[in-house]
């Protein structure tokens, strides 16, 4: 049985202070000396918030990077990617190691580590050692965030207890998110840009002793060993692939070897990765998890919804700034109103699970998601403020509604002694689509920009290849050309920036339509493990594995009370 408690959480409940934070017999939220799962959740919540923040707070501040540590188009898209690339490579490692040593453990060691690659990373003096502070800022991200889902899964058995709690945690989420590009500007306009990486480091002091007070100890499966190989076949694995797909959106050819070779390599290693686990008799992942639909399905859902959001978000971050010269701070002000709707989504969202099931809530995200994408192609050289506002309330609703409904889904479907393994799936589903999105959309907007740069007379043949990397590289030329000659080549940048950002919308709203018809393959009902149902009715302990509909009225009993309450 998964969430075997350690010696540390068996002593007696009063000779701690973790001691008086459980609950001792009969109460609102279960039976039994248990930890107060809501505690646990707010811990949680503040884990996910840092790394949620880290992973958009440096979105505002590549403008000043740039400037001060000069980096070249190759070294700046690192900058960005190296953090999603490295914490996706990694999170089926530590989260099914989290499995075997603890959860806990493996989530206090990524507090450590992360508060120390912060550090590297503020006082990096120039793009590599940057880079590398990013890469371990994605290792300790890949220790926090699958520790966050399994043991969230652990605590709250109860599918709808648990439904409230992803809604509470996918709404902290939705706050970093937006939180980082505003806290992002703020610290821009009264520091240098690495101040945006010193705000990790108290949070990581307050969140050690804390996590260790407050947050139990649990396991998975122990029985045989942990297979360190199938760990590191399936990083490296991931790594290679997603490194092909990242030089891809770089520009390079797909025939050049440094794409080729990580790209047929990443392949291979996944395929011989998943050949290794059929043949275990007890594997590292269980495969067999995807052949349930609605696991396979949210899974791909989460990456679709990720491809669209990220790479959008930092394209947007550019085009406040850069096209309509907003201030770093005044555009994390204006990605604000996402963050709002997104907010209110995750905590609406286990009402709406409940009302209209997985299969139309996550479709209905899609397709809300994709009207707001397709709202935002007017965006032009001036400033629509009013537009602005709607499409982003509209797309934070949607995108949050879509990657509520397939994330609780998901970790419905996996079995609780593989929460660890299942939870890393679903973070590494978020996080390759994060970089994949960058990347794809990336490549997209560049093909559309570059044409119109090369085309302005009187630049000479360097000059306008640089200017056709990126619209703040074709200020840059612009300027130090000056003249007629500068500023032709700045609004023929501007105009083909514009035209490339409504390019990359209308791909995104097609890859949301896409993802809309993939979520019809999810179940029509919520559905409860037939163990969460008899524990309401107090008939004891169901039988593990099988489904039943939530039951509906005043059969919902408590837990469907304490679920709706928010909303």
């Amino acid at each position: 049985m998964s969430g075997t408690p350690t010696a540390a959480s068996r002593r007696h409940p009063s000779a701690s202070l973790t001691g008086l934070l459980r609950k001792r017999g009969p109460g609102p939220f279960g039976t039994g000396a248990e930890p107060n799962r809501w505690l646990v959740l707010v811990v949680l919540c503040v884990s996910l918030l840092l790394v949620a923040v880290d992973a958009t707070v440096l979105h505002v501040a590549v403008p000043a990077v740039t400037e001060d540590l000069r980096p070249s188009g190759m070294e700046l898209l690192w900058i960005v990617d190296i953090y999603p690339l490295v914490c996706a490579s990694l999170l089926i490692l530590f989260g099914t190691l989290g499995d075997r040593v603890g959860r806990r453990r493996v989530l206090l060691m990524g507090y450590a580590l992360f508060g120390i690659a912060s550090a590297v990373a503020a006082l990096a003096d120039n793009a590599q050692v940057l880079i590398a502070a990013r890469a371990l800022l994605g290792v300790g991200g890949a220790m926090i965030m699958p520790a966050t889902l399994s043991i969230l899964r652990q605590v709250f058995p109860d599918r709808r207890e648990r439904a409230l709690a992803i809604g509470l945690w996918s709404a902290v989420a939705a706050v970093g998110a937006a939180a980082g590009p505003l806290l992002g500007g703020f610290l821009l306009e009264h520091f240098w840009w690495g101040s945006v990486f010193l705000v990790n480091i108290p949070l990581m002091l307050v969140s050690l002793p804390v996590g260790r007070l407050l947050l139990p100890e649990s396991t998975g499966d122990r029985d045989g060993p942990w297979d360190v190989v199938g760990a590191l076949m399936a990083a490296a694995g991931l790594f290679g692939l997603v490194l092909g797909v990242k030089r891809l959106g770089g520009g390079e050819t797909v025939l050049g070897p440094l794409t080729l070779l990580p790209l047929i390599g990443g392949a291979a290693l996944l395929v011989a990765f998943v050949r290794r686990q059929r043949g275990r008799a007890r594997p590292l992942v269980d495969l067999k998890m995807f052949a349930r639909p609605a696991f396979s399905t949210s899974v791909g859902c989460i990456v679709l919804a990720m491809l669209a959001l990220v790479g959008l978000e930092l394209i947007a971050a550019q085009y406040l700034q850069l096209v309509l010269g907003l201030t770093p701070l005044e555009t994390g002000l204006r990605l604000l109103p996402l963050t709002i709707a997104a907010m209110a989504a995750g905590l609406l969202g286990a009402r709406m699970l409940q009302r209209f099931g997985p299969r139309t809530m996550v479709s209905l995200g899609f397709v809300l998601t994709a009207i707001a994408v397709l709202m935002l192609t007017p965006m032009g050289a001036g400033d629509n403020t009013g537009l602005l506002l709607a499409g982003f309330l509209l797309l934070g609703f949607g995108l949050e509604t879509t990657l509520f409904g397939a994330y609780e889904s998901m970790l419905s479907e996996a079995p609780q002694d593989q929460a660890g393994g299942a939870a890393a799936i679903g973070e590494t589903s978020y996080q390759l689509g994060a970089g994949i999105g960058i990347a794809l959309l990336g490549s997209v907007m560049n093909a559309a920009y570059a044409p119109g740069v090369s085309s302005v007379p009187g630049v000479a043949p360097g000059a306008r290849a640089a200017a056709g990397h990126s619209l703040g590289e074709a200020y840059e030329v612009s300027d130090r050309i000056g003249g007629p000659t500068g500023d032709a080549l700045r609004h023929a940048a501007r105009t083909s920036f514009v035209h490339g950002l409504h390019v990359t919308l209308l791909v995104s709203a097609g890859l949301l339509l896409l993802g809309a018809v993939a979520a019809l393959r999810l179940p029509r009902v919520m559905m409860a493990d037939a163990a969460d149902v008899t524990r309401g009715t107090g008939a004891g302990a169901g039988v593990k594995g099988a489904d039943v509909p939530l039951p509906r009225g005043a059969a919902e009993g408590r837990a469907s009370a304490v679920a709706s309450r928010p909303a």
